[in-house]
């Protein structure tokens, strides 16, 4: 719809006429402004800023082209119709190439087709300026996304730093164990994490945690487990003979401790202790799949165990399982993700084949790289993290 209230000058030097389209355009509600000639238009046209200008083309002194000019010039949006009555193909066309919004002929029989006219070219002016202003609060909403992405950019990279230095040396040695990793993240930074550390002179510390979800929010809960794990380590020292530092013990604590923080995340983990001096593996799950695969004498199987998730029940308990290390073995820890990777419609179909593809693979990390694909690996869904331990592996 038009404005009700737009102005319109009106620029003709025949009174007559000029008067007459006066009139009506009052009586069909907009406020008119009168100009004799150009020069007179011009400063009416500086003074007021009328919303449409009608102006006639053979006037003395300035012509209306060149009034169109001066005016496009000033506003260059501003429609302008031409009502004239030299009726030259030539001067209709120049005035249109210059911006004019139509070209009526004099005399007007019907001047409905002048207002016709005026609420069209109204319109379409009051469409070009919103279009303008979308434009330019897209533009602007643009900028503020670019940006909001490039902070949001920045601080992927600090917290992929900070997650990156938090992660333990690959490969690692603690004597005649051997210890590597590999994380690749669904996004740019991960929810899954392994940490790897010597207690004392006779034990070793690892475990595998998969945080829910993905993103910095899953990844800010791996910073805190890796705080967790690091103060609780540092509080048990400062008593003095460090306790069994059971891995039951270790989930327990980190369930309490995201409960307490009401995070909205839960955590799937293993964890082990190797005692060196008792040649013996202890370790705890908390609801985590696919179990560990030890690799031994050219067989793979599946590790017993079961437990809670992490971060979710208060009254969950861990549970501690034993086994007793052979001479020369491997232990793969796997996140969930790696069962996107899996042959198999089922769960259980992908837990069949998993022992079979640690075979294929002879229990190295290297080996799960080939048999895995992992260096083709397009876009994945979900976080996938490896962790391989070994003894005198050939």
């Amino acid at each position: 719809m038009h404005n009700p209230i737009a102005t319109l000058l009106i620029i003709d030097d025949d009174d007559e006429v000029r008067a007459s389209l006066a009139a009506y355009l009052e009586d069909s509600g907009f406020n008119v402004l009168q100009a004799a000639g150009g020069a007179q238009g011009l400063e009416l046209f500086d003074a007021h800023h009328p919303d449409l200008i009608i102006c006639d083309l053979r006037m003395p002194q300035m012509d209306g082209l060149e009034l169109i000019r001066l005016v496009t010039e000033r506003q260059a949006d501003l429609p302008v119709i031409v009502v004239s009555g030299a009726g030259v193909m030539s001067d209709a066309v120049e005035a249109l190439r210059l911006g004019a919004a139509d070209y009526l002929i004099k005399p007007l029989e019907d001047l409905a087709v002048l207002e016709h006219s005026v609420h069209r070219a109204l319109d379409r002016s009051r469409l070009r300026l919103e279009n303008r202003r979308y434009r330019q609060q897209l533009e602007d909403a643009n900028r503020d996304l670019q940006a909001s992405l490039n902070l949001l950019q920045e601080d992927q990279n600090a917290g992929r730093q900070v997650q990156m230095n938090m992660l333990p040396v690959t490969p690692w040695s603690a004597d005649d164990f051997q210890f590597s990793h590999q994380i690749i993240p669904s996004l740019y930074l991960s929810g899954d994490f392994v940490d790897y550390f010597r207690v004392d002179e006779r034990r070793v510390v690892f475990y595998l945690a998969d945080v829910s979800g993905h993103g910095a929010s899953s990844a800010f809960v791996t910073v805190l487990l890796k705080f967790m794990t690091t103060r609780l380590l540092y509080e048990s020292r400062r008593q003095g003979a460090l306790p069994e530092f059971k891995p039951s013990e270790v989930l327990g604590h980190i369930n309490r401790g995201l409960i307490n923080c009401k995070l909205g995340k839960h955590v799937t983990m293993l964890g082990g202790v190797i005692d060196q001096e008792r040649n013996l593996l202890h370790y705890a799950i908390g609801g985590h799949l696919p179990l560990p695969v030890l690799y031994t004498d050219g067989k793979a199987r599946y590790l017993q165990g079961r437990g809670l998730p992490v971060g979710l029940f208060v009254e969950a308990e861990y549970e501690d399982y034993q086994m007793e290390l052979p001479p020369s073995f491997s232990l793969t820890l796997l996140s969930d993700g790696i069962l996107d990777l899996l042959p198999g419609d089922t769960l259980k179909d992908k837990e069949r084949v998993l022992p079979e593809m640690v075979e294929t693979a002879g229990g190295s990390l290297n080996g799960l790289r080939k048999v895995f694909g992992l260096a083709e690996l397009a876009e994945m869904p979900d976080d996938i993290a490896l962790l391989v331990l070994s003894r005198n592996l050939a």
